[in-house]
């Protein structure tokens, strides 16, 4: 085992990190991010390798061990993964009673940036019109089989998101154990297929026409893959899911108390427009649930097609 590569971060404000690694949260059984205490492990791969990465915190900064071939890379990246770059400047939720409670209780979260595109796509294909529940065991079994052991001393089971190359031999039999129809699949494949002009489109900074158009180039990808994989990749602040199956009545419920739909939660964000995301995460930080009622969407098994 070669030898870790440490660093201590210390952000200019304290950074949670529950609430700033919240979006990459896939379940108890995802294989590539695991909680041990106060201290995450995410296996995750670079452009130069595999890697392992350990962060905790310590006081008001940030400890951060990575192993593996791409430890340099993981290292390096640990600042904008903690939200270091990200421009909250003109943010202002004063006129909003709720949004200026929650966000005053959610010192520590921060919108961040992986540098990872396919992961950040993939991820969302998976998520396309089904429920979270199917989406992270989706997740969880074509990693688990096709992914390579984490590095280093990570907690057992984990293991590394796999490679481009990879993804395009997946089997379809193991797509459908997986619970992947064939439209997600072969949206899947596609991305894979183009990996490297995926990963250029970080060049293009945060956010914007151009990066949604890029993501959006790859068959099967609309709207919403494209804002679900932007803001997890890119760190954009602005990027709306629209299309999502909960958010706009979440999004109404705690604005304005009632459910809407997507023109409407638009219409409700369009005041911080530039920083719509961010008052989408605060939302979903501050732990409030819209009323329980009506039909639940249905699980779907396509194993059994």
């Amino acid at each position: 085992m070669s030898a870790p590569l440490s660093t201590v971060w210390a952000p200019e404000a304290p950074v949670s990190l529950r609430q700033t690694l919240r979006p990459l949260g896939r379940g108890a059984l995802d294989p590539t991010m695991q909680w041990a205490g106060d201290a995450v492990w995410r296996a995750l791969r670079t452009p130069a390798g595999t890697a392992t990465l350990r962060l905790e915190v310590h006081g008001s900064a940030v400890e951060a061990t990575a192993w593996g071939d791409g430890a340099e890379w993981a290292i390096a990246g640990v600042p904008e993964l903690l939200g270091h770059g990200d421009d909250a400047s003109g943010f202002d939720v004063s006129g909003n009673a709720f949004l200026h409670e929650a966000r005053r209780r959610l010192t520590g979260q921060r919108l961040l940036r992986t540098n990872l595109v396919l992961e950040a796509m993939l991820a969302a294909i998976l998520e396309q019109k089904v429920t979270g529940k199917e989406a992270r065991r989706a997740w969880s079994w074509l990693i688990r089989k096709h992914g390579d052991p984490a590095p280093g001393p990570a907690p057992e089971g984990m293991r590394v998101f796999p490679s481009p190359e990879v993804w395009r031999l997946v089997p379809s039999w193991d797509w459908h154990q997986a619970g992947v129809d064939p439209q997600r699949s072969r949206t899947a494949l596609a991305a894979a297929s183009v990996a490297t002009g995926l990963e250029r489109t970080l060049r293009l900074g945060r956010g914007g026409g151009d990066i949604s158009r890029g993501l959006r180039s790859v068959p099967g990808v609309g709207v919403w893959t494209a804002a679900e994989t932007s803001q997890r990749a890119h760190g954009d602040p602005d990027s709306v899911s629209v299309g999502d199956y909960h958010l706009p009545a979440v999004v109404g419920w705690a604005l304005v108390g009632r459910p809407v739909d997507d023109d409407g939660m638009l219409e409700l964000l369009e005041p911080w427009r530039g920083h719509r995301q961010r008052v989408m995460r605060i939302i979903e930080g501050s732990g409030f649930q819209k009323p329980r009622f009506g039909p639940r969407m249905t699980i779907q098994d396509h194993r059994r097609h």
